[in-house]
């Protein structure tokens, strides 16, 4: 349609009523086909005796379509009111395939959020290995009943939440409660499904199967929030909800005054009437938000910012508070050492070849960060022969042939090293929420070593940044509180929840929003997903799970806090440019309406016809994109 429209400029005498023939019936499907839910839209916005954009789509496009129709088939009606026939099927059928394409694109989009779903279900095993009979045997996980005994080597992920009956073992639980260092499980304890047992066997009674687990109450919950989020409405139907009834109005207001009051004929009055309604069409109104959203998700993708749909961009700008994940967002997720103190007499050094000797094959976290700490200080490691493991306590091995310890106080002292009194100095380490490993070789106790999941190095200038822009921070995190509490202060956020579970990490986002807040969660683990889906703008960390990302309706693919400042800056620079380019679709309007309405007519015997009108329009939606495109250079 568009091409054959353009046939009259590119080859002079193209054109006639066969061409515009053939436009009417090519757009008539484009009309009441494709554009049926803008004219379903319209009469269900009529019914309410409201509009929006369906109204404005509907009203622009009918117009034109209207008109085009009666200038091929009734060309000689406007040729004796001293008129041209001039047809505008391009207008209907470019309209309505650019709003198309962009609801399109959004509905891939949203359709994208069900993955984060999937791949939550895929986490908990498909097996079980139970004791039935006194036998074990495997069997699909969603049989397993109640009360069953459930086996779990090393390496396998547990299928179903319970208590450990017999064993002991370390648990990675980060997905539940984002803390990377292994928890100690031990007869008695809680275990929950799809957590990883790591070091030891284990037999546990199951007590929460099929929809009843952790796991599936997070699934449950991310559903629930993803699909109770309201769409937020745009500016566009906002002001179309004024503008629509008001080109109307004054379009049926002049056709009145004309044939009425003026006595002009009816052909003269309805082109001022479809004159006022072309100028008005939504092609600058409808081009206003998702260019700029265009060119600021573009923008927000260079420079490894990820918003899914414009939606999440127009929040972002709107926040009053962001809450922070601790272990993965603010910390780097793993734990690190951060302090040694020898005792009297001994060097750091010495302490750190230690420890390094002991860990070396261990496959602890904080092993493994007391063996790259010694690396890093290009200490060299002893070869150590021996090596053993105890869960939740700490590792011994031979080396050089005295006995190298590491560990905790209790370890010490079960091995009949005597450690004296720590002084103010690791006592300190210990309020600070680090973990501290002793260390000892011979028999002989030679320090302390502070480990901890340090600081990302922007995280607190991101903070500080927030705060400058009028934003409120808080941390929320399933790790103990004095660490929790000291990462915080490090920050320099104020406000901590602390030992929170997975189900009530969305309760804690719900609280916050009931307390007037917009809120933004910033997290990188399963554990976050429901608060990430709960929260009016997710934000997850590139760094993270899949999980969390999808949840998420923002990612920040480089895993830096200030990538969250960036964020909300181009979201108020897209949503001011967004702004800008409304009040320029309308300026034209603005000054392109009383004219097409025929107020110069009576002084300057001038209308606007349709042709013009449609010229201004056109003009009004180049400015619109150019505007938009100014962000592509817009300094953030």
């Amino acid at each position: 349609v568009f091409v054959l429209s353009m046939g009259g400029a590119l080859r002079p005498g193209f054109g006639g009523s066969a061409v515009n023939a053939v436009l009417f019936a090519l757009t008539t499907p484009v009309m009441f086909w494709c554009g049926s839910r803008f004219l379903l839209g319209f009469a269900r916005a009529a019914r309410r005796l409201t509009s929006d954009m369906n109204t404005l789509i509907a009203v622009g496009t009918s117009a034109a379509y209207a008109y085009s129709a009666a200038a091929t088939f009734f060309p000689g009606y406007f040729r004796r009111a001293g008129v041209e026939p001039v047809v505008y099927f391009d207008t209907t059928c470019v309209i309505i395939t650019l709003i198309l394409l962009g609801r399109m694109l959004e509905a891939r989009a949203k359709g994208q959020t069900s993955e984060a779903i999937r791949k939550l279900m895929r986490l908990t095993p498909r097996t079980a290995r139970v004791v039935r009979d006194g036998a074990e045997i495997d069997v699909p996980a969603r049989e397993v009943v109640k009360g069953d005994a459930v086996v779990v080597r090393p390496g396998e992920s547990i299928p179903v939440d319970g208590i450990v009956a017999e064993g002991s073992s370390e648990v990675d639980e980060s997905m539940v409660t984002g803390e990377s260092v292994p928890a100690l499980k031990k007869p008695g304890d809680e275990v929950v499904g799809a957590t990883i047992n790591t070091t030891g066997a284990l037999r546990i009674r199951a007590t929460r199967v099929g929809s009843e687990t952790v796991l599936a109450q997070i699934i449950r919950m991310v559903r629930e929030a993803q699909g109770s989020k309201a769409p937020i409405q745009g500016l566009a139907d906002r002001v179309a909800a004024v503008f629509v009834p008001a080109v109307i109005g004054v379009a049926s207001a002049s056709f009145a005054a004309w044939y009425f009051i003026a006595g002009e004929d009816f052909s003269f009055s309805l082109l001022i009437f479809i004159s006022v309604l072309i100028i008005a069409c939504p092609c600058a109104l409808g081009l206003a938000t998702p260019t700029a959203v265009m060119v600021g998700t573009g923008r927000g993708a260079q420079m490894g910012i990820l918003f899914r749909g414009g939606e999440a961009l127009e929040v972002a700008g709107k926040l009053s508070v962001v809450v922070f994940d601790k272990t993965g967002t603010l910390t780097h997720g793993r734990p690190a050492v951060t302090d040694v103190a020898p005792l009297p007499g001994v060097g750091a050094q010495e302490v750190l070849a230690a420890a390094a000797a002991a860990e070396q094959n261990s496959e602890h976290p904080v092993g493994a960060a007391v063996v790259r700490a010694a690396r890093e200080r290009g200490i060299a490691i002893a070869a150590a022969g021996g090596f053993e493991a105890v869960p939740g306590l700490g590792v011994r091995a031979r080396v050089g042939g005295l006995e190298a310890l590491a560990g905790s106080a209790r370890f010490m002292e079960e091995n009949g090293v005597v450690f004296p009194p720590l002084e103010e100095a690791a006592a300190g380490l210990t309020r600070g929420g680090k973990t501290l490993v002793m260390t000892a070789m011979g028999g002989k106790a030679l320090g302390v070593i502070a480990t901890a999941d340090t600081l990302k190095d922007d995280a607190r200038e991101a903070v500080s940044a927030l705060k400058g822009m009028g934003l409120k921070a808080a941390m929320l995190t399933g790790d103990n509180r004095r660490t929790a509490e000291a990462v915080a202060r490090q920050a320099g956020i104020g406000r901590v929840f602390a030992e929170v579970l997975p189900g009530e990490k969305s309760s804690v986002i719900a609280r916050l929003q009931d307390e007037g807040g917009t809120v933004a969660m910033v997290g990188d683990g399963i554990n976050d997903a429901p608060a990430l889906a709960r929260a009016d703008l997710g934000i997850a960390m590139g760094g993270g799970t899949d999980v969390a990302m999808e949840a998420a309706q923002v990612t920040l693919m480089r895993g830096n806090v200030s990538g969250v400042v960036t964020a909300i800056l181009l979201s108020r620079r897209t949503m001011s440019t967004i702004r800008r380019n409304l009040f320029w679709a309308f300026a034209y309007n603005a000054v392109g309406i009383p004219v097409a309405a025929g107020v110069l007519y009576p002084f300057a015997h001038f209308t606007l016809n349709p042709m013009i009108a449609s010229a201004a329009m056109a003009f009004s939606s180049v400015s619109v994109v150019a505007n938009s495109l100014r962000l592509k250079k817009k300094k953030l």
